[in-house]
């Protein structure tokens, strides 16, 4: 047996070599920073990272796993950093990746198993891989994964403002680190291309460059095969036979893009299968770097954990033969707020005993948070609609959201809410009678009734305490176009109420406290952080303000359409 476990804890000095270069099939060089323990006892397993954000950024990396004796490579992708040929975000990453397995395994450092890890991007890249089944490819650890066209360039359909931000980051072969960050500078621009009333397709040319990869992403304004063929589908993932490591986050922006390689992988593969799945209470840069305080809310210390040890036993674990991370005592590994505690279950569905279908009800419009509706076990057997009206023109709370986003608010601030009552639906269940732990999916089925052919909803649930303290849970948003399927798109050609079925909110894991309530918040979604729906029924990216349509949309919660919200209960403590 291979030195593992408490033996590859031992520090050892870190050689590095710069500028090495690997070899594509087409002939373009890839660069590298490779890490290599000083004193090597032999060949060992290598790992390496294939990154657009230059290699520079997984420095520290490379230091704790040469340091605790495995080869490390932090590879710049094609066109970005020191690597030569141009950039195309996704669709070079799996050749490109084989070439790097297969040529990584047969340096003299490496044993002839190698294993990637990295996150965001760099976790979508080791899926990627798995398209082109390099035979020397050990294991994946990616973290927070987008699946391209789900999640990442676009979630449910609907882009991101923030691609300006990431094109802009991710051009040339620098690295604009510092223009990047800058929250401020970006929060203050998205308001600003709001505020301009241009059509999205403007959005490169509005900051100043031009970028053929955002026109190209334009003209696939929903999942087709443009964007499948960035991901690994049935076959690959039925083969894949080495054990896989995701990570993600509650708070995550691609916890949908890591759950889905885990959940098509489990259903190609089958008991073949040997996944590992942990959802901690975690943002998107805190599934690399842990912290009990984000976002505006502070966990329990257990929620802190050591990463970069959990990713050395790992690798102990599946290539050197050493014991399993202790951390995984089960497949499925999630963390539950409040409760400050870790459980486990054999499945991510297992997570979940029962589902509680609570009813929509209301007396009179239930616009504000002093004047909302119920959610109760019942249906109603009668009931007026409900209703709020959106002007795509009224930029007051896109105005407000901008200010709070500067000043830091997170996602205990009601301020949003409160400033929005008028503009959308509110509804809050009673008081819970006993701590109760909500571990899964929420979801949501509302009949609603639009008098435009497209608009785009929103649906929020938070816990909410008897002090009137808020905290915000778990969100998704719903373009009505898409109303049956991401992959059919067809406007709304009727005032009569049709069924939304809201089943991809996030994975949430939080104790409910004695005395708390739930609230469901459905409205616009009429923010700054995503491209803008105007109503007319124009393809999206073309529309603009002089397209806009104010739409009335009527929620319906009658014996005929039973509008309701299913709560996830976790399992007992004892099971």
């Amino acid at each position: 047996m291979s030195e593992t476990g408490a033996e590859s804890e031992t520090k050892r000095a870190v050689q590095i070599r710069w500028g090495v270069k690997i070899p594509m099939r087409d002939g373009i060089r890839l660069n590298a920073t490779l890490y290599l323990p000083k004193e090597s006892q032999g060949p060992r397993p290598a790992i390496f990272t294939f990154t657009p954000y230059i290699a520079d950024a997984y420095h520290d990396v490379g230091i704790s796993l040469a340091e605790n004796g495995y080869p490390y490579l932090a590879v710049d992708v094609r066109g970005r950093g020191n690597s030569e040929g141009e950039f195309e975000p996704f669709f070079n990453e799996g050749r490109d990746g084989h070439d790097i397995v297969e040529w990584v395994a047969m340096q003299p450092y490496c044993n002839g198993k190698v294993a990637t890890c990295g996150i965001s991007y760099v976790g979508y890249d080791q899926w990627a891989m798995v398209r082109e089944s390099p035979p020397h490819l050990a294991t994946i650890v990616p973290s927070a994964p987008c699946w391209v066209g789900l999640d990442y360039p676009l979630r449910h359909n609907v882009f991101y403002s923030f691609l300006a931000r990431w094109l802009l980051a991710t051009w040339g072969h620098a690295i604009q680190a510092t223009t990047f960050a800058d929250e401020k500078y970006w929060t203050a621009e998205y308001l600003r291309f709001f505020e301009s009333g241009l059509p999205f397709r403007k959005l490169d040319e509005f900051y100043g460059f031009s970028s053929k990869v955002f026109t190209e992403w334009l003209e696939h304004p929903h999942q087709d095969a443009y964007w499948d063929q960035a991901n690994p589908w049935g076959e690959k993932l039925a083969q894949l036979a080495f054990p896989v490591l995701s990570l993600t986050g509650i708070y995550d922006g691609d916890q949908p893009g890591t759950i889905e390689f885990y959940r098509e992988h489990l259903k190609h593969a089958g008991e073949k299968a040997r996944h590992y799945l942990v959802i901690g209470p975690w943002d998107h840069p805190g599934v690399r770097t842990p912290k009990a305080e984000f976002m505006g809310i502070t966990c329990g210390p257990a929620s802190v954990v050591d990463m970069k040890k959990l990713h050395r036993e790992w690798f102990a674990f599946t290539m050197e033969e050493g014991p399993k991370p202790q951390f995984l005592q089960k497949s499925f590994a999630y963390y539950v707020m409040v409760a400050d505690k870790w459980r486990y279950a054999d499945t991510l569905d297992a997570a979940t005993a029962r589902v509680d279908t609570l009813y929509l009800q209301s007396v009179g419009n239930p616009t504000h948070i002093f004047q909302s509706g119920r959610l109760a076990a019942e249906p109603a057997k009668r009931a007026e609609p409900d209703h709020y009206v959106y002007d795509p023109r009224d930029l007051t709370i896109p105005k407000l959201e901008s200010s709070l986003t500067i000043t830091g608010a997170g996602i205990t601030d009601q301020r949003l809410v409160i400033a929005s009552a008028g503009r959308h639906l509110v509804y809050h269940t009673a008081p819970f009678e006993s701590d109760t732990e909500v571990s899964g999916f929420f979801e949501l089925t509302v009949w609603l009734a639009i008098d435009q052919p497209d608009t785009d909803f929103a649906a929020a649930i938070y816990d909410i305490g008897p002090d009137g303290s808020s905290l915000l849970m778990t969100s998704q948003h719903f373009r009505a176009r898409y109303r049956e399927g991401l992959r059919i798109e067809k406007l709304i050609d009727t005032t009569e109420p049709l069924r939304y079925d809201f089943n991809r909110f996030f994975f949430v894991s939080r104790r409910i406290q004695e005395g708390h309530r739930l609230r469901l918040v459905i409205g616009p979604n009429h923010t700054i952080h995503w491209q803008k729906n105007y109503n007319s029924g124009r393809p999206n990216a073309e529309e603009c303000m002089e397209d806009a349509r104010t739409v009335t949309v009527r929620l319906f919660h009658d014996a005929e359409h039973p509008s309701a919200l299913r709560v996830p209960i976790g399992r007992a403590e004892d099971e």
